[in-house]
């Protein structure tokens, strides 16, 4: 895997390279530029919104809360593919046989299946709802989903990345639909819920 910025000298996020994969799997660079156009925009809206607050994010490194608690993460048809890909293809043999045995005990109540020890054991392939979560003020307290305790700190993403982040991906989708905003809001209306998809069919290919 190899990191590049992205075409802006300065930009703010890195472009991810897996140049064999890309050339094999067609959707991956347009994944992988989807990522990058939204990490640059939550740079930058996490840039603009300390200067404004004149204060630091709240998450760090480590910091899983989200991933323990929250019951509704975003997940798009373009995404699971690529957690497919990671999982099968990237993740270490070890790490392989734990994320099976979870993907197959999970419940309702189970944390994102996907974290590991406090880190994300697919951020690279980590979905854009992830990478726009993001807290200030305080650190999460325990089972808090700070999107309804204190909607106010819970950083807005810049619209015009995410609508570009979704646009990358469009020919993924092999829409009908020429117009960009037209095909956009049918890919986001594909949405799903990474905690209550059925994991299954990857464990069972694991």
């Amino acid at each position: 895997m190899k990191k590049s910025r992205t075409n802006n000298p300065d930009a703010l996020s890195t472009r991810l390279h897996y140049p064999g994969d890309e050339q094999r799997l067609p959707w991956l660079p347009l994944l992988l530029d989807a990522y990058a156009m939204a990490d640059e925009g939550v740079a930058l809206a996490i840039r603009n919104e300390e200067k404004r607050r004149r204060q630091r994010l709240a998450c760090g490194k480590s910091c899983g809360s989200c991933c323990e608690h929250q019951k509704d993460l975003p997940l798009f048809p373009h995404e699971l593919v690529g957690i497919y890909w990671y999982v099968l293809e990237k993740v270490g043999a070890s790490e392989r046989k734990i994320l099976k045995d979870r993907l197959g005990e999970r419940t309702a109540d189970s944390p994102c299946p996907f974290l590991f020890d406090g880190s994300c054991s697919i951020h690279p392939m980590r979905p854009m709802g992830c990478r726009q979560f993001n807290v200030f003020g305080q650190p999460c307290a325990p089972g808090e989903d700070p999107y309804y305790t204190r909607r106010g700190d819970v950083l807005t993403p810049l619209a015009d990345y995410t609508d570009r982040a979704f646009a990358a991906v469009i020919p993924f989708y092999e829409l009908e639909e020429t117009d960009p905003a037209a095909a956009i809001r049918l890919i986001r209306a594909q949405i799903m819920n990474l905690q209550t998809f059925d994991w299954g069919k990857l464990a069972g290919n694991m």
